[in-house]
């Protein structure tokens, strides 16, 4: 049978979650589309939670590695294994809405280079919506040739999520990726280190179900959105200066208000001070760093709080949220969440 779409889940001790998100779409699997998993040798349950689905699904192939790669390594292994024209990189935790195979099926009937989908943000018991759309407009939209970089200025942010990916296979093997091993965004790396899409389609309607916090790197938020995932933007160089502003600052680490927010949550402390900052940064700065690092957790937290409480209606759903369930989390925090509609 030909295959047209192959869903890529690269997995590491995901035991308690995988099986919720193949149950959302393996049961309604249309005809001509495949389904793998590579598993970065978990040491949990996970293989013993996957080979069932071997044998109840023929479409469906279970890859137990013998050693971790790496997200990266492992997506890239996860596309090399592929049979289908199209790969959907699909993560391993979140969910995909009923009919949501089919609909991207239907779309590549346009024939595009990258398809990008929707997704739904939601906590990460699925309890509450916190985005109901992390790309926001009515309607599809086609981008092609010069167009590709006004894609990537409106939607490069979002793509940070893998999940929202699917790309044709050929394209992907024709692009160099061990350059973006150890990124932990080897598909935009793969996708846009140079000029060779043709084309790219959007979807507007949310396919995907994203359990937000739940991320295998979450402890690491501070280094990848201030270091790696600018570098990684940032070394686009064929891409104007005005397109990768749009999609992140080169150096979002010297705003005081962003330290701030981190420290608020928990995630910069001196540890990321003496590791990310202090070697990148002078006078007068350095001294600002460091004292927001060692600035009291539960204070900060609340003065964020507060700063969210004044504006509520304009606080991001996501940041509330980040800021209630921090290990520092204050009453203030966990009142904004409450008002917000999201704890």
């Amino acid at each position: 049978m030909h295959i047209r779409l192959s869903v890529c889940i690269a997995s590491y001790k995901r035991a308690d979650f995988i099986g919720a998100t193949l149950d959302s779409f393996l049961p309604d699997l249309p005809e001509g589309v495949e389904v793998l998993v590579v598993d970065g040798a978990s040491p949990d349950r996970t293989s013993e939670i996957l080979k069932p689905y071997e044998v109840k699904y023929p479409s469906f192939t279970y890859f137990r590695e013998t050693k971790n790669s790496g997200i990266d390594g492992d997506y890239d292994k996860a596309v090399g294994y592929a049979k289908g024209e199209y790969c959907w990189l699909m993560t391993d935790d979140d969910l995909l809405r009923p009919g949501a195979v089919q609909r991207v099926l239907d779309e590549l009937s346009s024939d595009p280079d990258l398809l990008v989908v929707n997704a739904e943000v939601r906590t990460a018991d699925l309890s509450r919506c916190l985005t109901p759309a992390i790309m926001r407009w009515t309607g599809e939209r086609d981008y092609r040739g010069e167009s590709i970089s006004d894609f990537f200025a409106e939607n490069g942010s979002h793509l940070s999520f893998i999940g929202a990916v699917v790309v044709r296979r050929s394209v992907w093997l024709a692009q160099e990726r061990e350059a973006y091993m150890g990124t932990l965004f080897i598909h935009v790396g793969t996708l846009f280190q140079s000029a060779l899409l043709r084309s790219i389609r959007v979807i507007r309607e949310p396919l995907i179900v994203i359990r937000y916090g739940n991320a295998m790197w979450t402890g690491r938020g501070f280094e990848i959105w201030n270091f790696k995932w600018p570098a990684l933007i940032w070394s686009f160089s064929h891409f104007p200066t005005s397109t990768r502003q749009a999609v992140t600052q080169a150096e979002p680490f010297r705003s005081v208000k962003r330290l701030l927010y981190y420290r608020a949550i928990g995630g910069y402390s001196q540890s990321e001070y003496d590791a990310f900052v202090r070697p990148r940064v002078r006078w007068p700065y350095l001294l600002l760093a460091r004292l927001v690092a060692n600035a009291p957790g539960r204070l900060v937290n609340a003065c964020v709080g507060l700063y969210y409480w004044a504006r509520l209606a304009a606080s991001p759903a996501i940041s509330v949220y980040d800021l209630a369930r921090a290990r520092n989390s204050t009453w203030v925090a966990r009142e904004v969440a409450r008002r917000k509609g999201i704890q």
